[in-house]
């Protein structure tokens, strides 16, 4: 395989939460909103998690199905199934 066509196996992991971005999507999206100073970090916890919980939920779903790679399917399955759960 040729150098140009090979992808770097390490990358850089932020670990800053992109404060300025959501602020910015905040004022944007819902101007009439009046949210506290740190929100925007609360909002960032909040997709971090869901994240997490969707990564369990399909590696549990690939798991089921004898799968070692977890495919499209399975990340669907399991955002129904997280999302059933968070509504009730």
């Amino acid at each position: 395989m040729a150098l140009s066509t090979t992808v770097s196996q390490r990358k850089l992991i932020k670990r800053k939460a992109p404060r300025g971005f959501l602020k910015r999507v905040f004022k944007q999206r819902k101007r009439h909103l009046r949210l506290e100073t740190n929100s925007d970090l609360l909002v960032h916890l909040n997709c971090l998690l869901f994240v997490h919980r969707l990564a369990e939920e399909a590696r549990t779903n690939a798991c089921e199905n004898k799968c070692g790679v977890i495919k499209k399917e399975h990340v669907l399955a399991a955002a129904k199934v997280i999302l059933k759960k968070s509504r009730g």
